[in-house]
């Protein structure tokens, strides 16, 4: 079973006038919309996966979770956006060879015109090793109800070029980018977590080719400054690619527990967060695909241990932008005054 729950995100800086004098954007790159509604359908997919990587010579520990895809309804209006998904079952059909995954997914990403914010609450227990027939014999695949992934943090980066380059076009859709444009991002990053089974995080039939054998529980907190830069490429004003990639340089505090007890490693580690979005933009509708993926890098006690708690978020997006009416028009005048 997994929980959907409303997203609310608020902005520190609200939309701007479009092409009024002193506006803090070039009107000639993005368009934005602050006095229209933006409606929006989606189709997603949220996921915290477990890889615990392994010799060159031996396959990589995939644990997935057996998560549903949703559907949900949103809007944005000024410094506003609202979402609501649910699960609905149709689309997830033939899915209980893989177990079942008990997930609260808090995973939100907000976008003001100078920062990127990403906040992660995740909370997930029940996975399947991926390939099946891996570490069990058969087809079928090799079931953890016992695993749990719990992975609470934020990043937040600052955009060094938010007059011509914009977020929202690409995430948020309430803004038109017309003209392709990039931006450096600076900022910093804090995570903290556990990873818990009953028994052994590796399978007894392949324990022996893996350093994370004996290995029941990690427990870590890292945190750290990261440098990125994301572009989007604008062709014939309406078609649209945006790419983001940012590294940062945590200083990593892990302990593992095994039947013997803790030991305790610090280290520096490399994590990556990567956005992609494509799609088509004009002055009413805006459709995309879009995904976005975060990997903590973990490095165990040994110094050759290695785990990686990989979050995302897979979207198919249609919106609609379109002027208020005179009651809701009323209703939002809240909203225009923040």
């Amino acid at each position: 079973m997994r929980l959907s729950i409303v997203f609310l995100a608020i902005s520190s800086s609200l939309l701007a006038q479009g092409q009024r004098a002193g506006s803090p954007f070039d009107s000639a790159y993005y368009q934005a919309y602050p006095k229209l509604v933006t409606a929006r359908f989606f189709f997603s997919k949220k996921y915290t996966g477990l890889l615990l990587e392994a010799p060159a010579d031996v396959p990589t520990l995939k644990y997935r979770p057996n998560t549903a895809f949703s559907t949900g309804v949103g809007a944005t209006y000024g410094a506003i956006t609202l979402n609501l998904g649910l699960n609905l079952g149709f689309l997830n059909p033939d899915k209980e060879d893989k177990g079942k995954t008990r997930s609260l997914d808090l995973q939100s990403h907000i976008y003001t015109r100078k920062l990127l914010i990403d906040l992660y609450g995740q909370f997930y227990k029940g996975y399947y090793l991926s390939p099946k027939g891996y570490a069990i014999p058969g087809d079928a695949a090799y079931l953890r109800p016992d695993l749990r992934v719990n992975l609470m943090g934020v990043s937040v980066y600052r955009l060094f070029n938010p007059r011509q380059f914009s977020y929202r076009a690409a995430f948020l859709q309430n803004e038109w980018q017309k003209k392709s444009a990039g931006s450096l991002l600076i900022g910093a990053e804090a995570y903290t977590g556990i990873i818990k089974a009953d028994s052994a995080l590796v399978p007894g039939a392949v324990e022996s080719k893996y350093t994370q054998r004996n290995i029941n529980k990690v427990v870590f907190t890292e945190f750290g400054p990261g440098i990125g830069y994301a572009y989007t490429l604008v062709y014939k004003e309406h078609f649209f690619l945006t790419g983001s990639a940012s590294l940062t340089g945590d200083l990593s505090f892990v302990k593992e527990y095994t039947e013997a007890g803790p030991e305790k490693h610090t280290s520096v580690t490399p994590n990556v967060t990567l956005r992609g979005v494509l799609g088509y933009n004009s002055n009413k509708w805006s459709t995309s695909i879009s995904w976005i993926n975060n990997t903590t890098n973990l490095r165990g006690a040994s110094g050759k241990d290695q785990y990686l708690v990989r979050t995302g978020n897979i979207r198919v997006t249609i919106a609609k932008r379109f002027q208020p009416g005179r009651l809701l028009k009323k209703r939002l005048q809240v909203i225009d005054e923040l």
